[in-house]
């Protein structure tokens, strides 16, 4: 139940300040430095903000987490987050995004979020299982203090790092205002707190639960996997937890904001968009964002915002692999 209260809230107003990594790189590639910029630096100054407070006080122990206590793969984070960032351009968003648009009535996310959930599967257990471990396998990096980047400088240095970036999009913020006057955008802030209430609310589960309950915040990645299996399959399906109810709570809450703002409309393939960029890009997305350990939402900024080695070298292949491939097509004036 709280992993859905948080979806939604993620999904109602990652919905209404139209919050995107994807927009976002796409306004560094073509210089702009925009409101989706801003919005999507905000929400990331703020989970770190958020995380980081909680930590420096003492209530969240993101050491047991499977970002900072788990083995890492550099290999992975390097390769699965290229492959995801050429992905997120294909596909035209990432995987929350997907999610969010599939509640508004786009088919063709609804259609690429299927296949990049199929593809998960395929990359935990299935298929693409042993060419997964093996590109992860190539350079690992064990568990433990120094997979969190922190510990080469001060635990202050998160909070200061979160403000620095808040400042810059506070700034961008005001400018895109002046421009386009969506007061939406600020809406950006708590799509980011959504990212800290995960942390805070499984910690405090996990503090008074008689059984193990994992340290979380929001992915997109293996949750997508796991309502794949509970669809085709209840018996072997895993138990509810934070993950189960994240997924339906992110797309009743943007379902609930496109309606009551009248955006919600069904769309489908259009001539000049390609079938095959939308397939061929989820495929990406599901293989890169295993090998990655998550997507820009899993990964990126909730193990960012713990400043996990990985997580923040995932989020910088994401983000060099899409804004590579959306040049690469804006030079063969391909469909973006």
């Amino acid at each position: 139940m709280g992993g859905a209260l948080i979806g939604l809230m993620f999904g109602f107003f990652a919905q209404r300040s139209k919050f995107c990594a994807r927009a976002a790189v796409i306004e560094c590639c073509d210089g702009t430095l925009g409101s989706r910029l801003a919005v999507w630096l905000l929400g990331f100054a703020v989970a770190i903000l958020a995380v980081q407070a909680i930590v420096v006080v003492g209530f969240l122990k993101p050491e047991s987490s499977r970002h900072l206590g788990a083995p890492g793969s550099i290999s992975g984070a390097v390769v699965g987050g290229l492959m995801f960032g050429m992905g997120m351009i294909m596909t035209r968003g990432c995987a929350s995004r997907l999610l969010i648009l599939s509640a508004n009535g786009n088919l063709r996310a609804l259609l690429s979020g299927l296949v990049f959930a199929v593809t998960v599967q395929a990359s935990i257990s299935g298929l693409l299982a042993p060419a997964r471990q093996w590109v992860t396998s190539l350079w690992m990096v064990e568990g433990g203090p120094d997979r969190n980047l922190l510990n080469l400088t001060t635990s202050w240095m998160g909070l200061v790092v979160g403000a620095a970036m808040g400042a810059v999009a506070l700034w961008r913020l005001r400018v895109s205002d002046t421009e386009s006057r969506n007061t939406w955008n600020w809406a950006g802030a708590l799509v980011g707190l959504a990212i800290a209430l995960g942390w805070g609310f499984t910690q405090l589960v996990a503090s008074v639960s008689f059984e193990p309950i994992a340290v979380q915040s929001l992915s997109f990645s293996s949750p997508s996997a796991e309502w794949l299996m509970r669809t085709l399959s209840t018996a072997t399906a895993p138990s509810f937890g934070f993950d189960a109810g994240l997924l339906p709570g992110v797309f009743i809450g943007s379902l609930v904001a496109s309606v009551m703002f009248g955006e919600f409309k069904f769309e489908g393939f259009q001539t000049e968009n390609k079938l095959g960029h939308y397939l061929t890009g989820a495929v990406l997305m599901g293989f890169g964002a295993v090998m990655a350990g998550g997507c820009t939402v899993g990964s990126g900024m909730s193990g960012g915002a713990i400043f996990s080695n990985t997580a923040w070298l995932t989020l910088v292949s994401i983000i060099l692999g899409a804004g590579l491939t959306y040049k690469a097509l804006k030079s063969i004036n391909s469909p973006i």
